[in-house]
């Protein structure tokens, strides 16, 4: 943070995950060691190589949105409002924001990987079986990624700087990081930012199947295929949900007699320039992505007390995401707490970083270290602190999160805990 610039705060947070449809459960899940990974009922896995996924279970979107609005939107849309609602609700906030001048200085970033893919596929599936004139009036506003954020300003009457971060995997942390520069330059008072997505389908399924980059191995023990640093991985679990962060600057929450989570001191981004899926050689853009986020935040590599790793459960991220940490941490790379909640909950993908900062964020204010589960043969190449198996007691100050995306897309954010100054 650069002198002068206005210290960025999180004073709402929303999750809805397959470990947990608000933040306690999902905060609860993540510290017992308990996988949302189920075989796939969205559809019929039987002709799909990976038969297992991180699904969104026992919710439904009748409970924050209007029958006509679910009808509307893809079902990305439906977690990202319902992640909002909860953000909201906990910063103290109103729902809709009735102040107008509060309203000019809100704004919404969410991001999304792939937006509403399912909801273009079935729409293009049925206009080849049954006409093109059945086609309908909302296939593209459901399809488009930006409309997590569009629907959120509509409705939570957020009028500020508003748009989808569309950078694969690193979405909700692109969407995080550029909000609190929104906020540090003084254009918004308050930013409603993360990510939500909603990619389980049969052909997606598929897609990524045929580039092998799901797990296959375990689709009959469904809640052991997500591995982290594992010896045995074989690929990522996909998952769907949502996580959003009310961010805000610390003057005005201040002023508001708003609760204080933590406080967001530094973002980096980054990319590899190297391959469309493949992480660089030695995981250079992670290195240099932690670095500028740690440099951001003022502080060194040392300050670090635990760090959030993208760990996809893939062969290639988890050796270049260990690779990067060791390069940029050296003998603290050794010290510092590593934990993977992909092991849990699956890859959210575009709405990881929202999910995973929420975890870095509780693990700060409670001082436990979630686990990564399923790190039963470490791989010789992963030889850090990956907290296996059960979580752990530590006191936590300042936390990571990385999060790195197809196309080489690097973002890291830092988080501190916020001490009343």
């Amino acid at each position: 943070m650069r002198d002068g610039e206005r210290r960025v705060v999180v004073t709402g947070m929303g999750a809805l995950t397959p470990i947990g449809n608000d933040v306690p459960a999902f905060w609860d899940s993540l510290v017992n060691g308990r996988s949302g990974i189920t075989r796939i009922t969205t559809f019929d896995p039987v002709k799909t190589a990976s038969k297992v996924a991180g699904e969104i279970k026992d919710w439904d979107a009748e409970t924050v949105m209007p029958k006509k609005e679910i009808r509307r939107n893809d079902r990305y849309v439906h977690y990202a409002w319902a992640a909002t609602v909860e953000a909201m609700a906990d910063a103290g906030l109103p729902n809709p924001i009735e102040d107008e001048t509060l309203a000019w200085k809100t704004g919404a970033l969410i991001g999304s990987g792939i937006g509403g893919i399912n909801t273009m596929i079935r729409d293009i599936i049925e206009a080849h079986t049954e006409g093109i004139e059945r086609v309908g009036p909302f296939l593209v506003t459901a399809l488009i990624p930006d409309m997590g954020a569009g629907y959120v300003a509509i409705y939570a009457n957020a009028r500020g700087p508003n748009y989808a971060t569309v950078s694969a995997c690193s979405s909700a942390n692109h969407a995080i990081g550029a909000s609190a520069n929104y906020i540090r330059r003084g254009d918004a008072d308050v930013m409603i930012a993360g990510g939500a997505e909603a990619g389980i389908g049969e052909i997606p399924v598929a897609a990524f199947c045929a580039m092998r980059a799901l797990s296959t191995r375990c689709n009959d023990e469904p809640e052991r295929a997500s591995r982290p640093f594992d010896a045995q991985r074989d690929g990522f679990v996909m998952a769907d949900g949502a996580g959003i962060l009310v961010l805000e600057a610390l003057d005005h929450a201040r002023a508001r007699g708003a609760t204080i989570h933590a406080e967001l001191v530094g973002y980096g981004a980054t990319d590899d320039a190297s391959h469309i899926t493949l992480p660089a050689p030695g995981g250079r853009g992670a290195v240099e992505s932690m670095r500028s986020a740690i440099n951001d935040a003022g502080i060194t590599p040392s300050d670090i007390d635990y760090i959030n790793a993208h760990g996809t459960s893939t062969p290639p991220n988890d050796r270049s995401e260990t690779a990067a940490i060791k390069t940029l941490f050296g003998e603290d790379a050794y010290r510092v707490p590593v934990s993977s909640t992909k092991s849990m909950t699956g890859h959210l993908m575009g709405a990881g970083g929202g999910v995973e900062a929420i975890a870095t964020i509780q693990t700060i204010k409670t001082g436990i270290v979630p686990p990564t589960i399923n790190l039963e043969n470490p791989d010789p190449d992963c030889d850090l602190d990956y907290v296996p198996h059960e979580a752990r007691e530590v006191d936590v100050e300042i936390g990571m999160s990385n999060s790195f995306g197809f196309g080489g897309h690097n973002a890291t954010l830092v988080f501190r805990r916020y001490d009343g100054t």
